[in-house]
C-alpha cells in the first residue's frame, strides 16, 4: 500500500508571537520515527524476550517513576508473533522536549511556557485531511482471523484484572446529531479476541456521543487507535473544548493537516501511519466486568465493576507493530504525571487568562497529584481580592476542573514548580481559618479513593477542594515580613565563586 510521506524539515510553528528560543520544530511524523530520534538522543533502550505476562510491568515500575528513566522498547515477547512490539516511557529525559517540538535545553516550566506561546495560547487547529491509503492498512483483519490475544497486551500492574492493550490509547467518536468528531484517551482491558473494555466517565466527550447513539437506539461506532505517535494521544487526553476535534489540534500543534484514512465499518477517520486500530461498536446493555486496574491516583479505587464492550468487526495494523503503552504508577512522579503537568499547565494559563485574571505568573499543575490532584498558581497582586478570584476559577475552569482536589496560590516570587518553595508559602502566608475556602459537589474520578461506598453506590462521583491563598494579605503585603532568602543575583554570585564545594 502507498505509505504516507514522510517530511523531515522543519516545522515552525505558525504564531508570530512565539518566542525565538522556544520556536517549535518537529523531527519525527510517526512512531517509528520518534523511535530513532530517541535513539540518537541515547534515551532509548532495547529489550528481548520480556514476558507480557509479569517482565514488561515490573520494568515499567523500575523506568516511568524516574524523571530521567530511558524510552524501552520490547521485542521477540513470548507467545506473540515476531516483530510485535511495546513502547513503554515516551515522556521523560530530554526526549520530552524533542516529543513536543521544542529545544532539549528547556527545564519544564520553559517547556510548558513553550507549549503556550506556540499552540495552546492562539489555539490555531488545521483540520485533517483523508487519503486513501498509509501503512495502518498493510494488515487488513475481520471475521474469524480477528485474534486480539496476539497482540502482546502486557499485565501492567499485579492486581489488575486482565491485559490492558489500551493505556496509550485514544478513542474516536461522532456525536450523531451534530457531527463534531472527538478523541478520548480511554482505558482498555482485552476481554477476548474479538471484544475490549471501553471505560469512558460520566461527563466526558466520548460518553456524551455514546450516550446520544443508544438513545436513539443506534450502537456507537468506535474507532480505537492503539500506537500512534505521542503529540495525539497526549491531546486524547486533553480537555479539548466541546466541539474540537483533537486531531485537527495536532494539525495545529504541527503546522500540518494530519494524514487520515476511514474506517471500512464506521466511516471515523484515522492516522494514515497509525501502528495498530480497532473498530467495532458499543452496543447498549452489552457489558462485561472491567478491571479492577492500577489507576493514576495510586490506588486500584474504582475496582472490578461493568463497563460497555467494543465489539471489534476489524483491525488494521502495520507490519510488525507497536503497542505504545502508557501505564499509571501513582504514589508520585510518572509518565503520565510528566505530560500532563506541562500540557495542563499552559491549558489552566490559557483558562485563567480567559477568564480575565491579569498578572498571573506561574502556573503548575503538579506530578505528586497526576497533574489533577495539586495545582499552584502565582500572581502579581493587582487588588483586593485578585487572588481569591485566581484561585476559584482554577479550582473549576475546564483545564482543571475534573477530579481537582487542592489549588495553591501564591505570589510572584515563588516558583509554582517547585514544591518545598509552594508548601513554604502556604505553611507561611496562608492562615487556615480566614484564607482557605471549601467547594463542595465538584466533578471528581471513578479512580478516587475517597469516594464513599454510598457515593459509589447511588452514582455520586463528585467531592470538594480546597482553594488556599497563600498570598501576603493584599491590605498589608507592604509590611509582611522581608523573606530572607537572596535575590537571584546574589545566587548567581554564591554559585559562580562557590558551585565547585558541590562537584
Amino acid at each position: 500500500p502507498r505509505k504516507s510521506s514522510k517530511s523531515k524539515e522543519v516545522i515552525m510553528n505558525n504564531s508570530d508571537k512565539t518566542r525565538a528560543n522556544t520556536a517549535q520544530k518537529f523531527t519525527y511524523d510517526d512512531l517509528r520515527d520518534w523511535i530513532e530520534q530517541a535513539d540518537r538522543l541515547g534515551e532509548l533502550k532495547r529489550v528481548d524476550g520480556a514476558s507480557w505476562e509479569k517482565d514488561i510491568g515490573l520494568a515499567s515500575e523500575v523506568v516511568i517513576r524516574q524523571d530521567n528513566g530511558p524510552a524501552v522498547l520490547f521485542d521477540k515477547i513470548p507467545g506473540c508473533p515476531d516483530g510485535f512490539r511495546v513502547l513503554i516511557n515516551v515522556f521523560g529525559g530530554v526526549r520530552r522536549n524533542m516529543t513536543l517540538g521544542f529545544p532539549d535545553n528547556l527545564n519544564k516550566q520553559e517547556l510548558s511556557d513553550g507549549c503556550f506561546d506556540a499552540f495552546v495560547k492562539e489555539r490555531k487547529s488545521i483540520p485533517h485531511i483523508l487519503v486513501d491509503d498509509g501503512p495502518v492498512f498493510e494488515n487488513i483483519i475481520t471475521g474469524d482471523d480477528i485474534d486480539l490475544m496476539k497482540f502482546p497486551a502486557p499485565m501492567w500492574h499485579p492486581e489488575d484484572g486482565g491485559r490492558y492493550i489500551g493505556t496509550g490509547t485514544y478513542t474516536v467518536t461522532r456525536d450523531p446529531e451534530d457531527g463534531w468528531m472527538n478523541c478520548g484517551a480511554y482505558r482498555a482491558m482485552v476481554h477476548d479476541k474479538k471484544s475490549v473494555g471501553c471505560f469512558m466517565v460520566t461527563g466526558k466527550h466520548g460518553y456524551v456521543h455514546r450516550n446520544k447513539y443508544w438513545a436513539k437506539g443506534e450502537p456507537c461506532p468506535v474507532i480505537m487507535v492503539i500506537g500512534g505517535e505521542p503529540v495525539a494521544f497526549f491531546n486524547g487526553g486533553a480537555e479539548a473544548p466541546y466541539g474540537t476535534f483533537e486531531l485537527d489540534i495536532v494539525g495545529g500543534i504541527r503546522g500540518k493537516a494530519v494524514e487520515c484514512v476511514s474506517g471500512n465499518i464506521t466511516g471515523l477517520p484515522f492516522p494514515a501511519n497509525a501502528e495498530i486500530v480497532l473498530e467495532g461498536y458499543l452496543h447498549e446493555g452489552k457489558v462485561k466486568n472491567e478491571g479492577p486496574f492500577g489507576e493514576w491516583t495510586g490506588y486500584y479505587a474504582s475496582g472490578e465493576h461493568p463497563e460497555p464492550v467494543l465489539e471489534v468487526e476489524t483491525v488494521y495494523h502495520r507490519n510488525d507493530p507497536i503497542i505504545l503503552g502508557v501505564p499509571p504508577m501513582g504514589q508520585g512522579s510518572d509518565e503520565m504525571a510528566r505530560y500532563r503537568a506541562v500540557l495542563r499547565s499552559a491549558m489552566l494559563k490559557q483558562n485563567l487568562a480567559e477568564a480575565g485574571v491579569p498578572d498571573v505568573t506561574g502556573v503548575w499543575c503538579h506530578e505528586i497529584g497526576a497533574s489533577r490532584l495539586f495545582h499552584g498558581v502565582s500572581i502579581k497582586q493587582r487588588y483586593p481580592g485578585h487572588s481569591k478570584q485566581a484561585g476559584h476559577i482554577a479550582a473549576q475552569c475546564q483545564a482543571s476542573n475534573y477530579a481537582n482536589r487542592f489549588v495553591v496560590v501564591v505570589d510572584e516570587d515563588i516558583d509554582v514548580t517547585n514544591l518545598e518553595q509552594l508548601i513554604w508559602a502556604m505553611c507561611t502566608r496562608c492562615d487556615p481559618a480566614t484564607t482557605i475556602d471549601i467547594v463542595k459537589g465538584a466533578w471528581t474520578s471513578p479512580a478516587d479513593p475517597r469516594l464513599t461506598p454510598e457515593q459509589k453506590a447511588c452514582g455520586d462521583i463528585t467531592n470538594s477542594r480546597a482553594i488556599i491563598d497563600a498570598c501576603k494579605p493584599f491590605h498589608w503585603k507592604d509590611e509582611f515580613p522581608t523573606v530572607n532568602a537572596p535575590s537571584s543575583d546574589v545566587l548567581d554570585d554564591a554559585r559562580e565563586k562557590f558551585g565547585y564545594l558541590l562537584d
